[in-house]
């Protein structure tokens, strides 16, 4: 991965949780880590 494209999608993960915390008071992002988090824990369980 070159830098120009490491930067762009780094810039493009930013503005996407920056309008998710403006329009929709983080309710995305909760949700996603409380999804990772259930994930991590499955995991663990498989281990």
């Amino acid at each position: 991965m070159s830098n120009p494209v490491a930067l762009g999608l780094g810039a493009l993960i930013l503005i996407c949780l920056l309008l998710d915390g403006f329009a929709n008071d983080w309710g995305a992002v909760l949700f996603m880590g409380a999804k990772i988090v259930d994930l991590i824990h499955f995991v663990a369980f498989w281990r």
